[in-house]
């Protein structure tokens, strides 16, 4: 069998050299197009002493993934709860989820390790919010990084996963926690908000990628 060659100088790469890249229709050239796994960047907030961070736009069928990224996230009380709750077609972030939480912390001091379960930071089929920290420090150091994955969030005959993971300070700590749940509801989630169990959001970015 023969084999097929292709002039590279017959292609023409030129006006999608900078994105992902597919064969168009004539086969003599490309056209952007999706890569399994590439994130599209759909939206960047920046908080600025906000009692919560709203992701109320970009949610929707197009992607099966969605990911949220947090960087410096800096609280105005100490010794506050990073957390997040879903909007499922209402005005109200108060969709029902289950969820499960643990950490681990570790202090600079060299003289304290833990790894639990953490109880008070999950929800049994609540409307309340899902804690992704527990105890950040506001030091002027202190501050959150992270994510949060949220699985199809417009489907309506199952569940709707999520899973997250942060790094913070504790006084003094560096601590991690995991966790994860479901939104238990058949409408679709369209919307996740951002907040501190107490005071403001005080600085920090935040970044909603949709995931081909």
């Amino acid at each position: 069998m023969a084999l097929s060659k292709v002039d590279y100088n017959s292609l023409n790469v030129t006006p999608a050299a900078s994105k992902a890249l597919k064969w168009n229709s004539n086969a003599n050239g490309f056209e952007t197009g999706d890569v399994a796994g590439a994130m599209v960047l759909l939206e960047t907030q920046t908080a600025s002493s906000d009692s919560t961070i709203d992701f109320t736009s970009g949610i929707d069928s197009t992607y099966k993934e969605y990911l949220f990224r947090f960087y410096d996230i800096h609280p105005s009380n100490d010794g506050v709860n990073f957390q997040f709750n879903g909007r499922d077609g209402s005005s109200a972030f108060d969709a029902t989820k289950t969820s499960t939480h643990f950490r681990f912390y570790h202090d600079e001091a060299d003289t304290a390790t833990a790894l639990a379960y953490w109880t008070g930071g999950d929800v049994a089929q609540g409307t309340g919010v899902h804690k992704l920290s527990a105890g950040l420090g506001n030091d002027n150091d202190a501050s959150l990084a992270g994510y949060l994955h949220l699985y199809n969030p417009s489907n309506t005959t199952f569940v709707k996963h999520f899973k997250g993971a942060v790094n913070y300070e504790a006084d003094a700590y560096t601590a991690t926690s995991f966790s994860a749940g479901y939104f238990n509801v058949t409408d679709a989630i369209d919307g996740i908000q951002f907040s501190y169990s107490a005071g403001d959001i005080d600085a920090g970015t935040f970044k909603l990628y949709g995931v081909a």
